[in-house]
């Protein structure tokens, strides 16, 4: 299975693509194949039953909003988040919902969406079960869904079964492996943006795919911006306050002193980085990059290249190419799920990603990409994911800064040396997920653990 770019990023809206993004695909998917199996009139009544990761912080990342909107025909990247809490509200005040629309049923949320807090299912800890009912009581139809990580969506068929992607076309370079993809590379004397492209256009004109690759770009830049200008406090109830516009402006005013300031970028960086994350935990419009939980590395890197190094719409396409290069291994070989391998399945491949990204863009060669991927992912094995109050907050917001900056350390070095190095990509995506299985799981997005119990909510 090749992985397409468009699947690694994709525009949603927040907090969580695993919790919020995800569940509003499967109870989409759930109303749109009763309609194919020319049922939807015959519903009466739907129940939607969350287990494990989903259950323990769904609450906090949304889950319970985003089945709602999924369920009434809304998908995540044509849904306005500014219009959200009216249509939330409407359902809730009636206590009725239209599936996909047009199917007029109740709906009370206390009785047919339900949070199964101690039962997790075997394949995945983000696992979600619907079920439809007629006027009379009697089931018509029952499916699972497993939200695996940075909204992709599998039912209980397709589970374990690395089934084609939705958007695998019989790609030229089906690459399984770091060596793999540079074996390609090598072979076609081709980069790994080159490569990735190729696989690209087999899916779609060039034209499309370079268009939609700016569109991702474009995103990104604006979730920063919208980010840097929003105000107020966080929802969720530990009164996280935006930090992003004050900070812009503090650097705005003293921008000519920091000139002097040796690490006056990281300011910016980290700027950046915490724009996108705030946005995201306000259920802003977000891309996967390649979660929502890590969604501000690699825009704040990006940017970091466009105005450090004067970046050009080429530049950018190479470096979001060669990181969805890299996000691809991860997601074929390990897991981008913090409910599944923690916080270095989402804040580590981000980190991975954006430094390869970085590397290319800057002239690197294919070793060096592969090096300061490799580097991005080493200093982040074993990083936990233990959001406070269930909230993709605290610690995800400055993690994500702090990701970024190492991927831009990771690229640095990388470009120092000559791409030879001892610990392959692919070995330090085999120990990631091994980490991530001899993990415990209260440190798996379950907030059973770690900052989540040891820090008091307010």
């Amino acid at each position: 299975m090749s992985v397409s770019f468009f699947e690694l990023f994709k525009i949603g809206i927040g907090p969580s693509s695993s919790h919020t993004v995800g569940p509003m695909v499967a109870a989409l998917r759930f109303v749109e194949w009763l309609e194919e199996q020319a049922a939807l009139s015959q519903v009466a009544r739907v129940t939607i039953d969350l287990y494990g990761s989903l259950a323990l912080t769904g609450k906090g990342h949304g889950s319970d909003t985003a089945v709602l909107l999924g369920l009434a025909g809304h998908t995540p990247d044509g849904l306005d988040p500014d219009e959200v809490p009216a249509l939330l509200a409407s359902i809730r005040m009636e206590k009725r919902i239209k599936l996909l629309g047009s199917q007029r049923i109740p709906f009370d949320e206390e009785s047919d969406l339900r949070f199964l807090h101690k039962k997790r299912m075997p394949f995945h800890s983000n696992a979600m079960a619907c079920e439809a009912f007629d006027e009379n009581g009697e089931m018509l139809a029952s499916r699972l869904y497993y939200s695996i990580g940075g909204g992709f969506v599998v039912d209980e068929v397709e589970a374990g079964q690395n089934a084609p992607s939705a958007m695998d076309a019989g790609v030229p370079h089906d690459f399984a492996s770091g060596a793999e993809l540079l074996e390609m590379c090598e072979a076609e004397g081709l980069s790994i943006a080159e490569l990735m492209l190729r696989n690209e256009c087999a899916r779609q004109p060039v034209e499309q795919v370079e268009a939609g690759i700016d569109a991702i770009a474009a995103a990104m830049m604006a979730c920063i911006d919208r980010g840097c200008r929003q105000t107020g406090t966080l929802p969720g109830g530990l009164n996280v306050k935006r930090r992003a516009p004050s900070i812009a402006t503090e650097l705005r005013e003293r921008q000519e002193a920091s000139l002097s300031e040796p690490l006056g970028t990281l300011d910016w960086i980290n700027l950046w980085a915490i724009a996108v994350n705030e946005e995201n935990a306000a259920g802003g419009r977000v891309v996967t990059a390649p979660t929502n939980g890590a969604a501000g590395i690699i825009p704040a890197v990006l940017r970091y290249y466009e105005r450090c190094y004067r970046g050009t719409p080429e530049g950018k396409r190479i470096f979001l190419l060669t990181a969805a290069a890299i996000g691809s291994l991860y997601k074929r070989n390990a897991s981008i799920s913090g409910a599944e391998v923690g916080c270095q399945g989402e804040v580590g491949v981000a980190c991975s990603m954006a430094a390869a990204g970085l590397t290319a863009a800057l002239g690197g060669d294919i070793w060096q990409v592969e090096n300061s991927a490799e580097i991005g992912m080493e200093h982040n094995l074993g990083l936990t994911c233990d959001p406070v109050g269930g909230l993709v907050q605290i610690p995800c917001i400055e993690r994500n800064a702090m990701g970024a900056v190492k991927a831009i350390d990771a690229s640095r070095l990388a470009l120092m040396g000559d791409g030879s190095h001892m610990v392959s990509l692919d070995k330090v995506i085999e120990t990631m997920r091994q980490t991530g299985m001899d993990m415990r799981r209260k440190y798996k997005e379950t907030s059973k653990g770690g900052l989540a119990v040891n820090v008091v909510e307010c």
